[in-house]
């Protein structure tokens, strides 16, 4: 599913498995986890509720600085972020930017870096749903 930029894709598993999937599916495409943001444990800690929700903030710098150097202000959607959630169904999703969304949000120019990194993020989807 494709909504505004946003590509979501749904899961055989729990939220926790599927963030666990993802995880393990980073270092052999080469990406390197920077962050990670529990906004259900964070949730908790301000005395609120919310469903499995997380996100993961990863990638390569040598695929993210050549599009900087094309715009350096891609900068704001780099590196590369997925978010694992759940829906009221119980149902876990991962959605995530779409690289061609990122490309012309910020006109790059570098087609051939945009490919790869759509391929890798539909990779790295589908292994952790799949």
């Amino acid at each position: 599913m494709t909504d505004d930029g946003l590509i979501s894709v749904d899961s055989k598993y729990s939220a926790r498995e599927t963030t666990e999937r993802l995880l393990a599916a980073l270092p052999a495409r080469n990406m390197t986890v920077f962050g990670r943001v529990d906004h259900a444990a964070n949730a908790t800690a301000a005395q609120m509720t919310l469903r499995p929700t997380e996100l993961i903030i990863f990638g390569n710098p040598k695929g993210g600085t050549v599009l900087m150097q094309d715009r350096q202000r891609a900068g704001i959607d780099l590196p590369l972020k997925a978010l694992v959630w759940e829906d009221a169904d119980g149902k876990a999703w991962v959605t995530y930017n779409d690289p061609a969304w990122i490309a012309r949000r910020h006109g790059l120019d570098n087609d051939a870096a945009i490919e790869v990194m759509a391929k890798a993020m539909n990779a790295i989807a589908q292994d952790a749903t799949k």
